[in-house]
């Protein structure tokens, strides 16, 4: 089994080969509408994407279009914790650190965690038990330990792997969303 470093190198390779990336996106956006954890939440937990990521611009207007509650994250490096706040509009968000799109603290509101229905959770690989490689830090996993919200990763399926290392503070997804499927995880 790969290290988490190697996989992060692979996949980050793996997604800077795809040329059709939006459209990988848009067919996982599709089958993500269809399900009822989508179709019910009230408040959707989700970070705005990067380049060489799979899309969440679009995710987050239908949400709006669904008169969905959305929020993003604000990371605090110094603490190593996220704050999801409630974006209505894309001016309330900003290019930080990194390049991260993040919401402006003066124009947005935190929400807290009990209040999320569902998290679109960001990550580089997954394996079908639903442990993930994300992008380093573990801040996601310490947002998602006390956390009862659907925990949902989209991706292509090249960032599907058979198994990724897992450590006893990892949090597991419930569902992969890929373009051709919907996977439940299983733990």
């Amino acid at each position: 089994m790969l290290s988490k470093k190697e996989l992060r190198k692979n996949m980050k390779r793996c997604l800077q080969e795809i040329t059709n990336l939006d459209i990988e996106a848009s067919k996982i956006h599709q089958q993500i509408y269809q399900q009822s954890w989508w179709q019910q939440a009230e408040t959707v937990a989700v970070t705005v994407s990067t380049v060489n990521e799979l899309d969440t611009t679009a995710l987050i207007e239908a949400a709006w279009q669904s008169h969905k509650r959305v929020v993003i994250p604000k990371c605090f490096p110094e603490e190593r914790r996220l704050d999801f706040r409630e974006i209505t509009r894309w001016d309330q968000v900003e290019k930080s650190f990194y390049n991260l799109h993040e919401p402006k603290l003066a124009l947005t509101m935190s929400v807290p965690k009990k209040e999320m229905d569902l998290i679109i959770v960001p990550g580089l690989a997954f394996d079908p038990r639903g442990y993930r490689i994300g992008f380093g830090g573990g801040y996601y996993d310490r947002f998602l330990a006390s956390c009862s919200a659907v925990k949902v990763a989209q991706a292509v399926d090249c960032q599907v792997c058979n198994q990724v290392p897992a450590e006893s503070h990892d949090i597991a997804v419930d569902m992969i969303v890929t373009p051709s499927e919907v996977m439940k995880c299983s733990v």
